[in-house]
């Protein structure tokens, strides 16, 4: 092997190294909401002087004890069983069911105590319906500034543009008013119509479809195809990666969305999960490994929407850096 090849082997590893580093340092965060989700509260075996509280215990357990002391009392009450103590073999049977019941209490709770359900399914129909808007209307718009000849056009490109400069928190106020004047406080139309389009969507469309052949449109119009077919039957096929990437990123922004909820929301029952979070908080209702459990249940989705779109992301991101 020569010194070339050592150096490229050498480079790949540090990069390989480089990669795992970042992607454990970008999951632990997740993966330790998970765990404390899992956590035991308050809980005493025969070998505890007094309760512990593994949920704020510091330094911080990295992983569910509850898993550990389960197969623990588990082996005990095997031991038991086989010397013949029955008393001592139904004695861990109980400390193995309050394992599991600790364990999961936080799930318990949220989902009989609280409008989790609820606002489980406000969040996703908010997420869904504003995701399929935005994606509609931003392509179009992107179709329309990529291929159209129109005067003024990159003034109107870089106004959009510069919109995406000015931080949400300058905009609330004017938006407040807007959907007061419309009377949509404290409706779901409050968080769904000023999000009808996304100025980093008609970016994102416009420059993945400049690099769409202009000869696929003009072999549609010898065709006879109208400006609407020709959307729905060139461009939309062609341009579904980036569709993808723009509903992955939609989506998980419209789930995400905390301040302007809590901000036109008032009923309980309108409520999105992160806003209905914040309300778990204030009512003093929740322990952290409650508010953990909550984050846990508002993740899931989330990562099965990425995993489901997974492939079209990773085309999006590569075709979209290719210009043809």
């Amino acid at each position: 092997m020569n010194p070339k090849q050592v150096n490229q082997k050498v480079g790949k590893m540090l990069i390989y190294v480089t990669l795992i580093f970042m992607a454990i340092v970008s999951l632990l965060p997740l993966y330790w909401v998970f765990a404390t989700s899992l956590q035991l509260p308050s809980y005493q075996n025969e070998t505890m002087e007094e309760p512990v509280n593994y949920v704020e215990s510091t330094p911080p357990k990295l992983y569910p004890v509850g898993v550990k002391e389960y197969f623990h009392q588990w082996q005990k009450r095997e031991a038991a069983e086989d010397a013949g103590n029955d008393a001592q073999a139904a004695y861990h049977d109980e400390k193995m069911d309050e394992v599991v019941t600790k364990t999961f209490e936080g799930f318990v709770i949220l989902f009989e105590r609280t409008k989790i359900m609820k606002w489980l399914l406000n969040s996703l129909y908010i997420s869904i319906v504003t995701t399929v808007a935005i994606v509609l209307i931003d392509t179009m718009s992107g179709y329309v500034l990529a291929k159209k000849k129109f005067p003024g056009k990159m003034i109107i490109f870089w106004a959009i543009i510069s919109t995406m400069m000015i931080p949400e928190q300058v905009t609330l106020v004017p938006t407040f008013m807007m959907v007061q004047k419309l009377q949509l406080f404290d409706t779901h139309w409050a968080l769904i119509f000023p999000s009808l389009a996304l100025a980093f969507g008609v970016f994102l469309m416009r420059q993945f479809l400049l690099a769409i052949p202009d000869e696929l449109i003009e072999a549609a119009k010898i065709d006879g195809a109208s400006e609407w077919k020709i959307f729905w039957t060139v461009i939309v096929p062609l341009a579904k990666p980036a569709m993808a990437v723009l509903s992955i990123f939609t989506f998980v922004l419209m789930w995400n969305s905390f301040l302007w909820p809590i901000i036109v929301l008032n009923d309980e029952n309108l409520l999105t999960l992160p806003a209905g979070l914040k309300t778990l908080q204030d009512a003093n209702l929740a322990s952290f490994k409650l508010l953990m459990t909550g984050a846990t249940v508002a993740a899931i989705p989330m990562i099965v929407f990425f995993l489901l779109f997974q492939r079209y992301f990773v085309k999006g991101l590569s075709m979209g850096g290719v210009k043809q």
